[in-house]
């Protein structure tokens, strides 16, 4: 929120407790930039992806997701429904 925009290499990843739908709602209120988003569940498993559009209210994935990974639009195409993410602490 209250930025201008993101570097198209930078993505931000937020983590919830839990798989949720509601909990890995976000929205888009304060934002003056379109955002990729792509829900991620505590399998690995993409679930959902969506743009979400600047300043227009909340957006949900259709399944539970632990993870919300908002990244430009341009890259939403590299992810699709059933890819599996590895998280790789370094």
């Amino acid at each position: 929120m209250f930025r201008g925009s993101i570097p198209s290499d930078w993505g931000l990843l937020l983590v919830e407790k839990k798989d949720s739908i509601a909990n890995a709602a976000i929205h888009m209120f304060f934002v003056p930039f379109d955002l990729g988003i792509i829900w991620i569940n505590t399998a690995g498993e993409v679930v959902d992806t969506a743009i979400a559009k600047k300043w227009v209210g909340l957006k949900s994935p259709t399944r539970p997701a632990r993870y919300i990974l908002e990244v430009q639009p341009e890259h939403l195409g590299k992810f699709q429904q059933g890819d599996r993410i590895d998280f790789v602490k370094v």
